[in-house]
């Protein structure tokens, strides 16, 4: 059984760090397009940053270019997502999701992905 487990979230002031992981069980992670969402209240789900099976390339929305850095631990399964420069418009639950194909014109639309995580809290006060 594929899960995905976010871990990570909390508060921080503007200009701050998180660092969130995406441990997968059920499933080689290596083998499958990973991918980090997040989901504002009264706002649709958004694509932040994606990449290809085992560590291949890397996709990152326009609104988080420069400043967070999507990595993969194939060894320990586990999903990175590395925010810096963090604003309060960052404030959202992000998700992590998994799916065995992606097409790289679409990695942002969260309708392709089949397996999704619980989420985790990000809070940016300014």
């Amino acid at each position: 059984q594929v899960q995905l487990m976010e871990s990570g979230g909390g508060s921080v002031q503007a200009g701050g760090s998180l660092r969130l992981s995406c441990t997968a069980s059920g499933f080689t992670s290596s083998l499958y397009f990973m991918g980090w969402f997040r989901q504002a209240p009264g706002k649709e789900r958004e694509g932040v940053a994606a990449i290809y099976a085992g560590g291949g390339p890397t996709y990152y929305g326009d609104s988080v270019k420069g400043r967070f850095t999507i990595s993969q631990d194939n060894a320990k399964d586990t999903l990175y997502l590395q925010m810096n420069s963090l604003k309060p418009e960052d404030t959202a639950v992000y998700y992590c999701a998994a799916d065995r194909y992606i097409r790289s014109t679409t990695w942002w639309q969260p309708r392709h992905y089949k397996h999704w995580g619980q989420g985790t809290q990000v809070t940016v006060s300014s």
